[in-house]
């Protein structure tokens, strides 16, 4: 067996690590309305819990407003509380057939705040990174013990699996930059 084809199992398992940050950044709220804020937003309606996106449309009509409108009326009281007891610090007020939050503008220590809650994020991507490092390393330790891997593939195993480390390392840390320029933005 060939080191590469070890380097080439752990790749999509990076590249869910990027997806996997990537959408939990774009929850992270801004100064500016985004759709991503709640349509994940879990709403217990008659008895069975759905994501907001499967209950209304939404969309963001003013740079600091969301609008939910539900597919059907009945849905307005069960989404309303599901918005209110969603952590995300925007009350919803229902208007008619639709509800609108309203971002509130932020605080000081509310953008410190999400600036730790982004770090956060960051590190555990970081770590995952490493933990696939790892076993992508421990893997062709064995195979060079057991003769399938030559002593400077093994050499060239472990620069290439740092280059492709440092390039992850790299890309988590620009979704946190970008990021980082809209909270204080």
């Amino acid at each position: 067996m060939e080191y590469k084809q070890i380097l080439n199992k752990i790749k999509p398992e990076l590249e869910k690590v990027m997806l996997f940050l990537s959408k939990e950044v774009d929850k992270i709220r801004t100064g500016r309305a985004s759709a991503s804020l709640v349509e994940d937003i879990t709403v217990d309606c008659f008895g069975q819990k759905f994501p907001l996106k499967q209950l209304a449309a939404i969309s963001t009509p003013e740079p600091k407003q969301i609008v939910v409108q539900p597919w059907d009326h009945s849905y307005i009281e069960p989404i309303e509380k599901g918005l209110a007891n969603s952590g995300i610090g925007i009350n919803p007020i229902v208007d008619k057939d639709i509800i609108r939050l309203t971002l509130p503008p932020m605080s000081e220590d509310y953008r410190k705040g999400l600036l730790r809650m982004l770090s956060e994020k960051q590190e555990e991507a970081r770590k995952t990174v490493r933990y696939w490092r790892s076993e992508a390393w421990e893997e062709v330790q064995e195979r060079a013990k057991a003769g399938e891997i030559r002593e400077d593939d093994k050499f060239r195993a472990k620069d290439e699996l740092q280059k492709l480390v440092d390039e992850y390392g790299k890309k988590i840390d620009e979704v946190g930059e970008k990021k980082k320029k809209e909270i204080m933005g």
